[in-house]
């Protein structure tokens, strides 16, 4: 099964601190070992709200938002997409991450459907559509 794990933003990511070199060199650590086990397959920090958009849809109409987004604790400011045989593997990965930021902060673990999650709706045309974009992502 594939999941994303999520760095949920703090005060401190969200004002832009960066993380200390102590902390890059322990998650370059920490990386290093899920990449060695075949889990991770990509991750990024990301930027405080601050830097990024919205956009909001109704029917046809779109509506550009600009950041910074209010509610830190629901932002994120960091992913993983890991490949794990179930939930109870990637909670034993996540607990021996580093704390990801100075201070409490907390990681969410959500799984990624798979085309048979989508039963009868994913036509075979659709099923071929998104085998060959995957396989046109993994060229590059």
């Amino acid at each position: 099964m594939r999941v994303m794990v999520i760095v949920k933003a703090t005060k401190d990511s969200e004002a832009g601190d960066m993380p200390s070199t102590e902390l890059l060199a322990a998650m370059g650590r920490y990386n290093e070992e899920l990449v060695k086990a075949g889990i991770m397959q990509a991750g990024e920090g990301l930027k405080p709200s601050s830097a990024g958009k919205r956009i909001a849809f109704d029917g046809a109409r779109r509506r550009v938002i600009d950041g910074p987004f209010a509610a830190t604790g629901e932002l994120i400011a960091g992913f993983w997409l890991w490949k794990v045989k179930n939930m109870a593997e990637a909670v034993e990965w996540a607990k021996r991450c580093p704390n990801p930021m100075p201070g409490p902060s907390e990681l969410e673990i959500r799984p990624i459907f798979e085309a048979e999650d989508f039963g009868e709706a994913l036509t075979p045309e659709l099923a071929a559509q998104e085998d060959r974009l995957r396989a046109e992502i993994a060229k590059r």
